[in-house]
């Protein structure tokens, strides 16, 4: 049997806890049951990737979800994509969803782009549809319908073609790097 929850930690990062469903609270999507002993002759990466809370062990693999009412965990995005803009968490996932809802947008990769005013914002690398060229203030005001206002794009570079892992991953790093050509 597999358990998912959500895991909290106090505000001095650690005496985790379960994710109260229906409350604001963000936490660690967190699996229990047959989780591992830990990553062979890597202690460190294994104390925070499998963790012990209350007599029951769980394994984070890194993405922030919350826990809706009836239950149901949201996943929110990976630990390592968040964007971090004015003091707000901004979820890359959460963001390339809203933008591949527009019709014109065939794939969508975000990253967090270096601001001297709010630490980071939004850009979007967008491959639209064959014969398509969606604009950033369409963009904006398509995702705008779902996404609070500071998460919109504030770049958008357009690309022939997305590049991706082989395993159909998001190239985050070549996203980065496309934005930072078209900048510099």
């Amino acid at each position: 049997m597999i358990e998912r929850d959500a895991l909290h930690a106090g505000p001095d990062g650690t005496d985790l806890r379960p994710v109260e469903p229906g409350s604001p609270t963000v936490g660690l999507l967190a699996r229990g049951g047959r989780v591992p002993i830990g990553y062979r002759g890597d202690p460190a990466r294994s104390a925070a990737t499998f963790v012990e809370v209350d007599g029951r062990r769980w394994a984070l693999p890194g993405d922030h979800a919350r826990v809706e009412p009836d239950g149901t965990i949201v996943v929110l995005g990976r630990s390592s994509q968040c964007i971090n803009s004015g003091g707000e968490k901004i979820y890359a996932e959460e963001v390339e969803a809203a933008l591949k809802g527009h019709p014109d947008v065939a794939d969508a990769i975000v990253v967090g782009v270096s601001d001297p005013r709010w630490g980071e914002h939004v850009a979007a690398v967008v491959e639209p549809r064959p014969g398509q060229r969606p604009t950033l203030d369409e963009l904006r005001e398509h995702a705008g319908g779902v996404l609070a206002g500071y998460k919109l794009p504030k770049e958008l570079v357009l690309v022939d073609r997305m590049e991706r892992l082989a395993s159909g991953k998001a190239d985050y790093r070549w996203a980065q790097a496309s934005v930072a050509a078209r900048a510099g």
